[in-house]
Formats: structure tokens, sequence, C-alpha cells
């Protein structure tokens, strides 16, 4: 109970402001396409050189917290995720949105942030030392097999069909090899020079999202039903809690799963809310309303995303191995303060990891208070009618893709990819299962190449990938994962010749 000792620490002026601080620039950097929380920390940090330790790094975790969550905001409304972690978000939040029920779907997100984000901080305080030790049991053939249950859910990811989502998963997979190969150093499909670096994950995500709808708002132009009204529904914020409450198995299938998955180094938070959403629609007895505007899409994906940020901070402060590109930024602002983090921080800096973790919690509701209040305001977006929206959302992805790197590459490959989205979209494939594989591919292939590099030094490749109780269920939870994504799709086949009266 050391946590206690120091948690008035967190109510100290300098401490609640910069509190306040973070948490509503977090939530305003989420909400703004192309600035995910990995670069809203790290725009952050040269403002924590003058404060003390403790200080600047309760500005960074409320940041990180908030920043989290405000994805979600232009995830619901736009249909842009503010990063990675809110891809599962759009894929029933906008369409609640252009129902304009975008209120409701808001409250949802962040009543579901709040509760996956109290109980992963919660497992940080509680449970550290044991999870660090469980994190360690995750090497290369661990990981690439984590990788490819990560592939698997593809094939039920915004589709109705599990062919064409695998099939949008390889060119998602086909994309990550675009660039060098990290080991061998040699070019791999680079046609032009926009291309040498590999196809940023940013860039990539706002314009498959992104150009596809701004293409089909100009295609209307200003037909009767581009300047429709859209009529917004007020949603009493207590009939929201009552419907997560009602809800709970996704809220728990949400944050057990963004708990586990921030906990692996190397994998982070991009992929807790698809994992999460994935889960749920599986054992959910309404999996057929999933993607057609379903709160139980957003309140999973959202208490996984904000479940992991607690977890994906175990490896970083007991072990130093960052578990998430924002914890390695996070690592950055420890290391310029002098502190170290490893077995002993808690020994020699109690004064400055415990107020940390403990703000985090404080964070977590200071994001709801503020996240519930723009919820109505914010969801106003669906009354601009789509020949003023189209320019708009444009704009924002070409200053998102943009500012990633302050490269005009990144803006043509977000274009180029976008406008073949577009037509991909025709046809009945989606972007979400397209972008997991685009994040999946490397994290597959590099623990792939070290396992192999490993195994040819130990024990050969089948034992070192076929071996060990952890690489086994990995290996059962990917075919289970196949196998019932197959007998979904077929039984809603048969269900549908049924009720036409065909064979």
């Amino acid at each position: 109970m050391e946590f206690l000792t120091y948690f008035g620490d967190v109510f100290t002026v300098p401490a609640m402001l910069l509190l306040i601080g973070g948490t509503i620039g977090g939530l305003i950097l989420g909400a703004t396409p192309g600035l995910s929380p990995t670069m809203a920390v790290a725009l952050l940090i040269p403002f924590t050189f003058q404060l003390e330790a403790v200080h600047g790094l309760i500005l960074l975790g409320a940041a990180y917290t908030s920043t989290v969550a405000g994805g979600a905001v232009s995830a619901i409304l736009l249909k842009i995720p503010g990063a990675p972690a809110n891809i599962a978000t759009t894929l029933d939040g906008y369409e609640m949105a252009r129902r304009g029920q975008g209120a409701r779907a808001l409250q949802l997100a962040f009543l579901a942030s709040l509760v996956g984000g109290l109980i992963g901080v919660a497992l940080l305080i509680f449970l550290t030392p044991v999870l660090a030790e469980w994190a360690l049991a995750f090497g290369p053939s661990e990981l690439f097999w984590l990788a490819i249950l990560g592939v698997t859910i593809i094939g039920s990811l915004g589709t109705s069909s599990v062919v064409k989502g695998l099939l949008s998963g390889c060119i998602g997979l086909w994309l990550a090899t675009v660039g060098f190969d990290d080991i061998l150093g040699v070019q791999r499909f680079v046609f032009h020079s926009s291309l040498s670096g590999g196809i940023s994950i940013v860039p990539a995500l706002i314009g498959l999202f992104a150009i596809p709808q701004v293409i089909a708002m100009f295609a209307d132009g200003r037909s009767s039903s581009s300047i429709e009204a859209i009529s917004v529904e007020r949603h009493p914020l207590s009939r929201a809690f009552r419907e997560l409450l009602s809800r709970s198995r996704a809220v728990v299938i949400g944050t057990v799963s963004g708990s586990v998955i921030g906990l692996i180094p190397g994998i982070g938070g991009q992929i807790a809310g698809l994992v999460a959403y994935d889960q749920a629609r599986k054992v959910s007895p309404e999996r057929d309303k999933f993607g057609t505007g379903h709160p139980e899409g957003i309140i999973a994906a959202e208490s996984a995303n904000n479940a992991m940020v607690g977890p994906s901070l175990v490896p970083l402060l007991t072990l130093s191995i960052p578990g998430s590109p924002t914890a390695a930024v996070l690592l950055g602002g420890l290391l310029i303060h002098g502190i170290f983090p490893g077995t002993d921080l808690f020994d020699n800096h109690p004064h400055v990891a415990w107020p940390f973790i403990n703000s985090m919690l404080i964070g977590q509701i200071l994001m709801c208070v503020f996240g519930l209040y723009v919820a109505s305001l914010a969801a106003r977006v669906a009354l601009v009618p789509k020949s003023i929206m189209a320019p708009i959302v444009l704009g924002l992805a070409v200053f998102g893709s943009y500012s990633v790197q302050h490269s005009m590459g990144d803006v043509y490959v977000m274009a180029a990819l976008g406008t073949m989205m577009y037509f991909l979209e025709r046809f009945g494939f989606s972007a979400a299962p397209l972008v997991l594989g685009l994040i999946l591919g490397p994290i597959a292939e590099s623990n792939f190449i070290q396992g192999s590099l490993i195994a040819e030094a130990t024990v050969g490749s089948f034992a070192y990938f076929f071996g060990g109780a952890l690489n086994l269920l990995l290996i059962a939870i990917v075919v289970a994962s196949v196998g019932y994504s197959l007998y979904a799709e077929l039984r809603a086949r048969r269900a549908g010749n049924a009720e036409r009266g065909t064979p």
C-alpha cells in the first residue's frame, strides 16, 4: 500500500494544474487526425525540461491517457481514427453518428474508457512485480504467433466475407514489406522516392479511412441527399450509465483484452481495440449488428484502448523495456531527469514513481469528465452539410499526414492509398483488415527472422516455434479463431438461404 503514502502529492497545486492541462491538451491532440499518443507525448517533452521530474511525468502521463481516449472523437464523428488504437471504434461509432447518435456514442466511449483505464492502472499499482515476470515469457516465437493471431482476426473485421477480409489483410501485409529490409538492407517494392522509407502507419490510416468518404462526399455534390438535415439526438448521461451497465459483457471483454495485450512488450495498444472488438463480436448474441452502429462495438474497443495504458508501463518501469512506442517516449522523459527505470525504481525514486502512477488514476477520471462535457457539443458536427464537411476533412487529412515526418511523400502515399481504398470498398472490401495487416506485418516479420536466427543456433526452427506451452496455446487459439470465423460465416449463409427458401 505504499502508493497511498504518496497519493496526496498529486493534489498539490502545480501537480493538479499540470494534470488538468495535460488532460485537456491530450483530448484536443487525440481528436486531431495524425497526432497519435506517441507524437503528443513527444511534443510535450520539451515543456518538461524546467519542471521537477515528478511534475514532468505527471504532464506526460496525463497526455498519454487522454490522447488515447480523445482519438475516439474523430473516429466517431469523422471516421478518421485519431490513432491506430481507435480503428475498431470507427466501425460502429461512425454509423451511430450518421444516424444522429453521436452524443450517445461519445458518452459510451468515454465511460468505457474510464472503466478500462481505472482497472488498467489498478493492475499497474497492485500486480507490477507479477506481471513483469509474465511479460518476460514472450520471446520472438511467442510474439510471432501473437502477431499471427492478430492476422486471423482480419477475416471478421468490417466485412461479411471472411475471404474478402483475409484478402484485405494480405494487401496490408504486402504494403508492410514496402521499403528497406531491416535485416538485409535491400529495397523492396520501392518504385518511387516517397516509398523509400516504407509506408508510415499514420498517413496510411488517414488515407484508408478518410479519403474514400471525402471522394464520396465530393461525388454527391450538392444533391438533395448531401444537404439533408440530420437530427442530432439529445442523450441524457444517466441513460448512458445504464446502457454501459447493461452491456457489462463488452466492458469485461475489452478490459481483459486490453490489459493482457498492453502488457506484452513490442505489441502495444495498436491492436488492443481490434482484438477486443473481434472477441466481443464472437460471443455476442447480436453479432450481426456489429458494424452497423452497435454500442457494444464502441464499448469493447474503447475499454480495451484505455485498459492497455497502465499495463503497457509495467515492462518500462520494472524492466526498462518499453511496452509500446509511447512508453518508449516516456522512457526518454525519465532519462532526461536522470531517472533510470528498473527493479530498484520504486526503492530509489518512490517520490517520483508513485505520484506519477497515482496521477494516471486521477487523470482517467478527469479525462472522462471533460470528455463527457464536450460530447453533446462535438456531436453537432453531424449537422455540417457534406459540401462543407468534405473540404474540412480533406484539409485535416493533408495536415495529419504531413505532420508525421514533414514530408509531402506521406501526403502522396495517403492520397494513393485512399483512392485505392475507395474502389476496393465498392467491391465489399474493408479498410480495417488492411490496416491491421499493415500494423502486424513488421511485427510478424521481425520476430520470425529473430526467432529463426536463434533457432538455427539452438534447438532448430520446428522445436523453437512449435514447442513450449505458450507457443502451443497461441497456435491453438489461432486455429480456433480461423475455424470459428469460417463456421460463423457458413451459419449466417445457411440462415439467409433458409429465409429465402433456397437450399
